[in-house]
């Protein structure tokens, strides 16, 4: 079906996919946009979730004609298209220059075409177009608030059903969007990309995220995550704590990346180090002191600290092989925006995917993380760590008096056996509770099927630790 060209006209908006403003047109004509879509030549079909749904951040691309085509649709200028649409123009190899001027597109996923795609803000969308619906634009992640309306607007690949978060009640993540514009100036003032220097403060509080529920003190993010849950997330916290994260952990990530690009910062690091004189970073050490506190947390310095295999450390000791002029070649070890690949975090859509998959098997084929809750697993862990810990202090003390070889030895071993028994007790119950069957826990639990009953009834859970 070909229309009259330009019967209606239809602007697209700043940063809008190709393939929402198609939908905004054929909605505009009053059609069904499987209609209008057929004036065109597909060279392959429209992407879809696992599930069967269509993927609201599937892109078009199209040839020259198919570009004409779209001009004369949307009533605009061919120029004005170009300016406004980031994949306008893009070539690809399904897409020729067909003979006798065939408008041909061809599907892609936006985020590989020209970066993360999301939702657009609706209220926004009709106050400006006169017209309700829903518009997809590409969106870096530091710029996903609607200040007018106090919205957080979601990654358009997840599959799930909201578009945006409300945020009107959290007024320090309005604030971070705008202090973002002063950080990435910041950043080309230091001669560094600001979108590489928010991807690593990025990556450095999603580690942080994924490490608080072990935090007592942590009080901040549990309350914004149920403020953007509507209130209470205690329901799904799993589901939540994924799609609600980016949201939470914003103004955290301002302001790492505001901190990392202080010079003061960077020679804080550098004293840490033993300036010349080398030394082991201390967990005690003024950089991750002095960053806990401008984050607001004045006890996480330690924590941050003691994370290895974490992307700050990587960023300090890049720092630090700098200053000693011991760098490697350019792009790698000596970059301090250099984020390896291990440390990117995974995004919304991937999580939900992996959520999804584990919830599909029933019985005792469920998998451990969708029927064990994050609080739960989160202290299995913290026992069987305590308990590592616990044991590697008992090396190298099997020397010296009799006596007190042996109370160290004892004592060390009686607290290890305590919190690995706590340990074995919540894994026990989380396994029954997920769907394994009691009699087949018990033979792993080398007891008998009534002893561990009489162990989940008496709620022998909760004599951990």
């Amino acid at each position: 079906m070909i229309l009259p060209p330009g019967l209606l006209r239809t602007a697209p908006l700043l940063g809008e996919t190709t393939s929402s403003l198609i939908c905004r047109i054929a909605s505009r004509y009053g059609l069904e946009t499987k209609a209008l879509r057929s004036s065109w030549h597909w060279s392959n079909h429209q992407p879809k979730h696992e599930g069967g749904a269509c993927r609201a951040d599937a892109e078009v691309l199209l040839n020259a004609a198919g570009r004409q085509l779209l001009a004369g649709l949307c009533g605009v200028e061919e120029d004005v298209l170009a300016r406004a649409l980031p994949s306008w123009g893009q070539e690809d190899a399904k897409v020729p220059a067909e003979k006798g001027g065939v408008p041909t597109a061809v599907w892609r996923i936006g985020g590989a075409v020209a970066g993360p795609v999301a939702f657009g803000c609706r209220l926004c969308t009709a106050r400006r177009t006169r017209t309700a619906g829903r518009v997809v634009r590409y969106a870096p992640r530091w710029n996903r608030v609607c200040v007018r309306h106090g919205r957080w607007l979601l990654d358009a690949g997840a599959d799930q059903p909201h578009e945006y978060l409300d945020v009107r009640r959290l007024p320090e993540v309005v604030a971070a969007q705008r202090r973002w514009a002063g950080v990435a100036r910041r950043a080309v003032r230091a001669g560094a990309e600001p979108e590489r220097v928010f991807a690593l403060a990025h990556a450095v509080v999603v580690r942080w995220w994924e490490q608080a529920l072990q935090w007592e003190r942590e009080e901040v993010w549990p309350w914004r995550l149920h403020q953007v849950a509507g209130g209470d997330a205690g329901g799904d916290l799993g589901w939540w704590r994924i799609v609600g994260r980016d949201a939470v952990v914003f103004p955290e990530v301002v302001a790492v990346a505001d901190a990392l690009l202080d010079p003061a910062m960077a020679q804080l690091v550098w004293v840490d180090s033993g300036a010349g004189k080398p030394r082991v970073l201390s967990v005690d050490g003024l950089f991750c002191r002095r960053l806990g506190e401008r984050v607001g947390r004045g006890w996480l310095g330690p924590l941050a600290a003691a994370d290895h295999g974490g992307p700050l450390i990587a960023w300090m000791g890049s720092v630090i092989r700098l200053r000693r002029g011991a760098g490697g070649p350019p792009g790698y070890d000596n970059d301090p925006w250099w984020l390896r690949r291990e440390h990117q975090p995974v995004t919304m859509a991937g999580q939900l995917r992996v959520l999804g998959k584990e919830k599909k098997a029933p019985g005792s084929g469920t998998m451990w993380r969708a029927v064990v809750p994050a609080e739960q697993r989160m202290r299995i862990g913290s026992l069987i760590g305590s308990a590592e810990e616990q044991l590697l202090q008992l090396r190298g003390v099997q020397s010296g008096p009799t006596a007190e070889v042996a109370r160290q030895l004892l004592q060390g071993l009686g607290r290890s056996a305590g919190l690995v028994e706590a340990a074995w007790k919540r894994t026990a119950v989380a396994a029954v509770n997920g769907g394994v069957p009691l009699e087949e826990v018990a033979r792993w639990a080398d007891m008998s099927p009534g002893t561990l009953r009489r162990m989940l009834t008496a709620g022998g859970q909760d004599e951990g630790r």
